[in-house]
């Protein structure tokens, strides 16, 4: 009996000394994994995989960068904006090698567009002779574009894609360390790398750990896909000069056509209770061409009408160790220019372009304050894409009086003009030749035009009295612009320090410590 108490005793002894072996071995390899990842000096934590995240995952993935990109939702994304790429854009796909994601998504060629005003249409192409005949702008549905480029990030070994809300940024002594998200099983888990970027799109949960941002909702769209009709004029958008705000179509697929409307305000009629079918067949569909009005009304009494808050975030970041923001939760803009995603792309050039000869990232301090040159850096396609749409949704916004009429048809008459006068301007927009100065070359020759034809046929006291109001509106649209912007950052950025730490270490090549 002695005897098998003791050989029980030591079986149990046994089990328990290989229990608490099994423990302390499992944590030390957890604590020497977490260990690893915290001190990874070529990690880099993506929170978002849109157009900004997915794009800049794989350039850094192709660069050799371990890159961690988390994303709150893989599914395919059914958004009603995102889906015009500039040509500009396109250049920006073909430097990070993400060309072919415009291929196998029906995607539609786009060469310019139409502005349609009662009756009258004029045309606008894109200045694209110097370029190759793939060069054009694109349209396509939203979530398939992005789809395309989550698979070619994901198709790179060294990064990782996963599914998961990313709830916090983990700080210690006020460096981002790494974040804290909930996996797809709602597990709560940590990632630690020494530069976490945060492009969680426009309802970012984190952005205001990381900027200062000041919203502005200006007005609403209302999207609607149109079937079984034809644009005007083939490969081009069609721009309505509608009462009292723009309406915008374009092709997202061979047959398939987005309708946006404009609505100014911060309300808009209900979807339920049928208030917005009524608005869009009574206020709206009258001021369309007869070729796509019966397909308007067809969409509308399908049902699929979807609403979206245009927004408004001029950039202030606030310069964090260890983290960076960027594409639509540093900055948004009105969609009339279609620039959102050409940002982004340009955005994801930059950054890889700084982070390039970066070997170690483990100097928070020193990464964070050389960092600050690209906020300096993406200035010319960001301030010309947010200017752009901010004075051409002001023009195109009917004013409630009849010189607000007037200045609609002039802009129109000016638009119809075409040659070396708009070409300018347009390439600016399009992002062919994105310069912050060109907007003021060309914006006040325009708003002089509008004031000689404000004159025209006589210059009474009235007319004088109405063009030197314009005139002052006009000054009034841009000034404000360029400084949300940041005069000296838009303007004159070889005087802003931060400029230069990017050519000296690319000169280096090496380390950041000397920066």
């Amino acid at each position: 009996m002695a005897f098998f108490q003791f050989l029980l005793g030591v079986v149990v002894a046994s089990l328990l000394w290989f229990v608490l072996l099994l423990y302390t071995t499992l944590k030390a390899k957890a604590r020497a994994s977490s260990s690893s990842e915290a001190t990874d000096c070529n990690k880099i934590i993506i929170v978002g995989a849109g157009v900004a995240g997915a794009a800049l995952a794989y350039a850094l993935g192709k660069d050799g960068r371990r890159v961690h990109v988390i994303e709150r939702d893989l599914d395919e994304p059914k958004r009603i904006a995102g889906e015009v790429l500039q040509p500009g854009g396109y250049l920006k796909l073909i430097e990070l090698g993400l060309e072919d994601c415009v291929n196998k998504i029906d995607a539609q060629k786009l060469f310019g567009y139409v502005f349609y005003k009662d009756g009258k249409c004029t045309k606008v192409s894109y200045p694209l002779e110097k370029f190759d005949s793939d060069v054009a702008g694109r349209g396509f549905h939203n979530g398939r574009f992005i789809q395309r480029m989550r698979e070619k990030a994901a198709s790179l070994p060294n990064v990782k894609l996963e599914q998961g809300t990313v709830t916090s940024l983990l700080k210690e002594k006020g460096i981002v360390k790494g974040v804290q998200y909930k996996n797809k099983r709602g597990q709560e888990r940590t990632a630690y790398a020494p530069l976490t970027i945060v492009c969680d799109g426009g309802f970012s949960n984190l952005r205001r750990s990381l900027c200062r941002p000041k919203i502005d909702i200006p007005s609403y769209a209302v999207g609607l896909v149109l079937e079984n009709c034809e644009l005007p004029l083939a490969n081009h958008g069609l721009f309505v000069m509608s009462d009292p705000s723009p309406i915008s179509f374009y092709p997202i697929s061979s047959t398939e056509i987005r309708c946006l409307v404009d609505i100014p305000g911060q309300k808009v009629p209900s979807v339920s209770n049928g208030e917005m079918s009524q608005y869009l067949k009574t206020m709206v569909a009258p001021q369309i061409s007869t070729e796509l009005r019966a397909a308007f009304i067809t969409a509308i009494d399908k049902g699929n009408i979807r609403t979206m808050q245009n927004r408004s975030i001029p950039t202030a970041p606030n310069p964090t160790p260890g983290a960076l923001l960027m594409g639509d939760a540093l900055n948004m803009r009105h969609y009339s220019t279609a620039g959102g995603m050409t940002v982004a792309l340009s955005d994801s050039v930059v950054l890889r372009d700084l982070l390039r000869p970066l070997g170690d990232l483990n100097n928070a301090s020193a990464l964070c304050k050389y960092l600050e040159s690209f906020y300096i850096l993406r200035k010319p396609v960001a301030s010309v894409v947010n200017g752009g749409a901010s004075i051409l949704y002001t023009v195109y916004t009917a004013l409630p009086d009849p010189v607000g009429k007037e200045l609609q048809q002039i802009v129109f008459d000016y638009l119809n003009r075409g040659g070396r006068v708009i070409d300018g301007p347009v390439a600016a927009l399009a992002c062919l030749n994105p310069h912050p100065w060109i907007l003021l070359l060309y914006f006040f020759p325009f708003a002089f035009y509008v004031f000689l034809r404000l004159l025209l046929p006589f210059p009474s006291p009235k007319r004088l009295w109405n063009a030197a109001r314009l005139v002052l509106a006009a000054i009034v649209i841009i000034f404000p612009i360029i400084k949300s912007e940041g005069i000296r950052q838009t303007l004159f950025p070889v005087t802003i320090p931060a400029y230069y730490r990017a050519t000296r270490l690319m000169k280096t090549q090496n380390t950041i410590r000397d920066v």
